[in-house]
């Protein structure tokens, strides 16, 4: 009888950090659109770490900090 092969693979995790000036879920989208286009085969990702910057009493942009995984090619 013939045995399954497991299949696995190597994945490398890496962060990134995204920035909008509308809000913290547009921050981390464009965190991972922008990586999509360079790096095939992403995986999963979380947002770990949320912040804004102020200036003159006022939040001019949120930044999210988004850990994502993505498959390395056979």
């Amino acid at each position: 009888m013939a045995k399954k092969q497991a299949s696995g693979g190597v994945y490398r995790v890496t962060e990134i950090i995204g920035t909008s000036s509308v809000s913290w879920e547009d921050a981390a989208r464009t965190a991972i659109e922008t990586a999509a286009k360079s790096l095939r085969d992403l995986r999963v990702a979380e947002v770990g770490q949320l912040d804004m910057k102020i200036e003159n009493g006022k939040v001019v942009a949120y930044r999210a900090r988004v850990t994502l995984s993505f498959k390395y090619e056979d």
